[in-house]
């Protein structure tokens, strides 16, 4: 078992639907410590890709992106969920459901921020359907940039969007892969540790 594993059995909590609330210790309130974790471990993965930016959606993954780009040294940049009288230019638009907010958004990111020289590495907290991802590699490719991986902190492994993303050929990598939830026994099981 690996240390995100662990923090979910002792932290999370399973409630109905398919939901898992992690808010007390990755994204609403931080575990820096963890964040950290998670940064050196992403770029244990990825090192070997050339990154030159990591990519995120607003809001829960700009915790974790940011404790990713500081370990490349690179910047991090997050699809915004609304259009605000600072965001000038032209856009990269693309639009993503969210499984944990059953909506639908149009998420932007400037045009000036990416560019075909450019290796992205895209990082989020969860991976269920697959929708975010889709767009966020939908907005690298419309700049002309080479998406080098993905970068997901947890993965329902039970819902389509990790075998969606992995047969489209992207190099994914989920720190912790759920095979199953209990929300009435409140008990999560794994599929093997995927940290090494």
């Amino acid at each position: 078992m690996n240390f995100l594993e662990e923090r979910i059995l002792k932290d999370g909590i399973v409630k109905q639907g398919n939901v898992l609330k992690v808010d007390s210790f990755l994204n609403h309130q931080m575990d820096i410590e963890l964040m950290d974790m998670i940064g050196k471990e992403f770029y244990r993965r990825f090192k070997d890709g050339g990154v030159t930016k990591v990519l995120t959606i607003e809001a829960s993954g700009i915790g974790i992106a940011c404790s990713v780009a500081r370990e490349f040294g690179v910047p991090m940049i997050f699809a915004k969920k609304a259009k605000s009288i600072n965001l000038d230019g032209e856009m990269y638009v693309a639009e993503v459901e969210s499984f944990t907010h059953q909506n639908k958004n149009n998420v932007i990111v400037s045009k000036k921020f990416l560019s075909p020289t450019d290796r992205v590495l895209i990082i989020d907290d969860f991976l269920a359907n697959g929708c975010a991802l889709q767009g966020l590699i939908s907005i690298a490719e419309s700049s002309g940039a080479t998406v080098v991986g993905l970068g997901i902190a947890i993965e329902k492994g039970f819902q389509i969007g990790g075998k969606i993303i992995r047969n489209l050929g992207y190099h994914l990598e989920s720190l912790a892969i759920i095979e199953s939830m209990d929300a009435e026994n409140g008990t999560v099981q794994f599929k093997q540790s995927a940290l090494v």
